[in-house]
């Protein structure tokens, strides 16, 4: 889990940065060799002029001439630098130019485009949206182009970014499901998503880490639509111990959700956690049914339920369910089987809301609550 930049997508990184180095190469050597050539002709054009002093043959006006033309140079290079140190700066002056030359070379917005593409063709069969992958070349592009850069720097350089970028886009404040209850009595959270994301599971998990904490819940099977939802609602109430309200198939989904809370204000009890049916977020009539439930029971919280698994299908989802009802958070189920990761970092930016928690097993324990700098420190690790 989460471990995608540990393998396909740190080879793209390392292969951005070995094609640098081998451009750098070949730029060096070009580099290198007009130094030399320039350093020759110096050392030739010196040469000659010594020769020409030491001929005898020389006309006693071009011998003056000469001589001025000498004195006019020595005068130049006494100003520009101490006549004890001439030769030490020139040749210092020489191996720096090359150092300088040898270590560093600029990236053009086109050669940074080639380079990049390597990284975006991993960053997409990772799950990562076009979005995220837009904001990581943006970020990245601000270090690298028309910057002078070190042979072997480049890697490191991309890695950095990298971090800065996904830290950023997971910046969302501390959520404390536990800290929010005990704002209001009963607390209402309704959950929703697709068919077949692990919603109804999700939930009994929730109920049992409340239950561990002390606090009493009460499940609503306000899915009176798909066969045989309100028995598996029941199982999972069972499981945790836990009451469920529910009417018959067909009921008024609205209906048993104001039940659901209803009860638990006769009763006192502290949380209601409504389950929803599945639904397509094309499916017009079942996302108003939706809207309903929220407009009668006025929730506290709205959680979408997604798989980490579905990639950007679920980014797509998502979008349009907030579009809706305006979400307030996500739990990513089947973390556990995710071996891409890209999707949690895309509901995150795409959405701009905050991912609760992760599911990581058919456990009741198995909810973790989501952790920014553990994600980042298994991807970078």
């Amino acid at each position: 889990m989460f471990g995608f930049l540990k393998d396909k997508v740190k080879n793209a990184i390392s292969s951005i940065s070995s094609k640098f180095d081998k451009e750098a190469e070949v730029v060096e050597t070009k580099e290198e060799k007009k130094l030399l050539e320039v350093e020759e002709e110096k050392r030739v054009v010196k040469e000659e002029s010594k020769k020409e002093e030491k001929t005898p043959e020389i006309k006693p006006v071009q011998q003056e001439t000469k001589k001025k033309e000498k004195d006019v140079f020595v005068e130049k290079e006494k100003a520009a630098e101490p006549k004890d140190q001439e030769i030490k700066e020139e040749k210092k002056g020489f191996f720096a130019k090359v150092a300088e030359v040898v270590t560093t070379k600029k990236i053009s917005d086109s050669q940074f485009d080639q380079l990049f593409w390597d990284l975006e063709v991993e960053l997409l069969e990772n799950n990562v949206a076009f979005e995220v992958i837009d904001k990581i070349k943006t970020d990245l592009k601000t270090k690298l182009v028309d910057m002078p850069l070190k042979r072997g720097q480049v890697e490191k350089i991309i890695e950095d970014s990298l971090r800065e970028s996904i830290s950023e886009i997971l910046d969302f404040p501390t959520f404390d499901l536990l800290e929010k209850i005990q704002e209001k009595k009963p607390y209402v959270i309704v959950f929703i998503g697709v068919n077949g994301s692990g919603k109804t599971t999700s939930i009994a998990k929730v109920a049992h880490m409340l239950k561990k904490n002390k606090l009493s819940s009460v499940l609503v099977a306000a899915d009176t639509f798909r066969a045989a939802s309100i028995q598996q609602l029941e199982e999972q109430g069972t499981r945790v111990g836990v009451k469920v309200i529910k009417h018959d198939y067909g009921s008024d989904p609205a209906a048993v959700a104001f039940d659901g809370v209803k009860y638990a204000q006769q009763k006192g009890i502290d949380v209601v956690l409504i389950d929803t049916a599945g639904r397509q977020h094309s499916n017009t009539n079942l996302m108003d049914e939706m809207k309903k439930i929220i407009r009668i029971c006025k929730p506290d919280l709205k959680i979408y339920i997604g798989e980490m698994i579905a990639g950007n299908d679920c980014i797509d989802q998502i979008k349009d369910f907030d579009s809706a009802v305006h979400i307030d958070g996500v739990i990513l189920s089947k973390a556990e089987i995710d071996e891409k990761g890209g999707t949690a970092i895309s509901v995150s930016y795409v959405t701009k809301k905050p991912i609760y928690f992760l599911g990581v097993g058919q456990e009741l324990d198995d909810l973790r609550a989501f952790d920014k700098e553990e994600l980042l420190k298994k991807i970078f690790s």
